[in-house]
């Protein structure tokens, strides 16, 4: 007796569960028989989607690539924060927020092997809640102290162009410390809420870390002031001032040839460098936050469809670790220098390498300052 009423409870149990797979399925073009629909919890808000994403779909490709940033952006940046030590040590202003850029993408690519291990695991977190807080709090800061910074030596090169002489003696290092500081602490105080997010959470029905699908209206606002003053704002500044280096170089009559394709060869490579990493995630962000504010009860269709797509932009952003160690400082003449000097000292005996050391330290000095003002001054003298 006792048998068959638990075995009538099982029958009982899968005629539900089949009631209600055919209750989803019927036409979803694409996926499994499946309608994509958002599962309620207890407080009755969508909480995830169902059937999942197709994360099978992007899983190579994200391991791949953060294997692959990971082994190259983590020696390149090393490299990178050793270079422009080297240089901040001979007073060069633009080293400033280089160096700060390689520290952000050090902290970043830390992270990598995590979330490769996420996404081999189907996404599922199983690290603990406050580690999938801190693993995004830290992506969300990176991408946008990047950003900054990336503004900040746009800046930094359009004054001591366009501006030369009004600008000599007036770019200090302590000032680019001191705004290098302040861009940092502001992004991190900004992004302190991640703690508190819910998407930081695993529950029964939400194993994934930061990845809430459909949106909500907290994400999808939060989503629209990233776009806007996380990305729209700081590309306008680097189009704008790095066309103007680009302009004023142009002109110039006094640059030979080789400095004025160097100069213009950088400032196109910090546009499209940009654009390339940031633009199209970005935009996917945007392009979720209006569909779910126009289809709030039927989002996850399109979420579905557009989640492949996202996983292939990621990867463009996390590129971006790698991207500006060849831009800033693989592609510099006096950081080439500055590290055959490097290599060099250590060659010789610390006790007769004394005047060696005062003379590449004083060389190192004047280099840099030769790069920053020399060229740049006779620009200024034409206009």
């Amino acid at each position: 007796m006792f048998l068959q009423e638990r075995t009538s409870k099982r029958t009982e149990i899968r005629l539900i569960s089949d009631s209600k797979e055919t209750q989803i399925g019927k036409s979803y073009p694409g996926v499994s028989a499946h309608r994509c629909v958002p599962i309620m919890n207890e407080s009755s808000s969508p909480e995830v989607c169902y059937p999942p994403m197709p994360y099978e779909n992007s899983r190579r490709l994200l391991v791949v690539c953060y294997s692959i940033v990971f082994a190259l952006g983590l020696p390149a940046n090393c490299f990178t924060t050793w270079l422009t030590f080297i240089q901040i040590r001979g007073k060069n202003v633009l080293a400033i927020y280089i160096f700060g850029l390689s520290l952000c993408e050090l902290m970043y690519l830390s992270t990598l092997p995590l979330w490769a291990i996420y996404v081999q695991n189907q996404h599922r977190w199983e690290m603990g809640s406050m580690a999938c807080k801190l693993t995004g709090y830290i992506f969300f800061c990176n991408i946008y102290i990047s950003i900054l910074l990336l503004c900040c030596i746009s800046i930094d090169r359009y004054v001591a162009v366009v501006y030369a002489l009004e600008s000599k003696g007036a770019r200090h290092q302590r000032t680019a410390i001191f705004i290098t500081f302040i861009l940092f602490s502001a992004v991190l105080v900004i992004h302190c809420p991640v703690f508190i997010l819910q998407d930081g959470e695993q529950t029964s029905n939400r194993t994934t870390c930061f990845e809430t699908l459909p949106l909500n209206l907290q994400l999808a606002y939060f989503n629209f002031a990233r776009f806007l003053i996380g990305f729209a704002i700081p590309c306008i500044i680097l189009i704008f001032t790095n066309y103007r280096i680009f302009q004023s170089t142009e002109i110039s009559n006094s640059l030979g040839e080789r400095q004025k394709a160097k100069v213009k060869y950088l400032a196109m490579a910090v546009i499209t460098i940009f654009l390339i990493c940031f633009a199209p995630y970005h935009l996917v962000l945007l392009i979720r936050s209006i569909n779910f504010l126009l289809h709030q009860k039927d989002s996850c269709s399109f979420e579905h469809h557009i989640y492949s797509t996202s996983a292939a932009f990621l990867c463009l952003s996390t590129a971006n670790s790698v991207a500006d160690p060849i831009i800033y400082v693989l592609a510099s003449e006096h950081a080439r220098k500055d590290f055959y000097r490097s290599l060099t000292r250590w060659r010789y005996p610390s006790s007769t390498n004394t005047s060696l050391k005062l003379k590449n330290s004083k060389e190192s000095q004047e280099a840099a300052q030769t790069s920053e003002n020399l060229n740049l001054t006779t620009l200024s003298k034409e206009q």
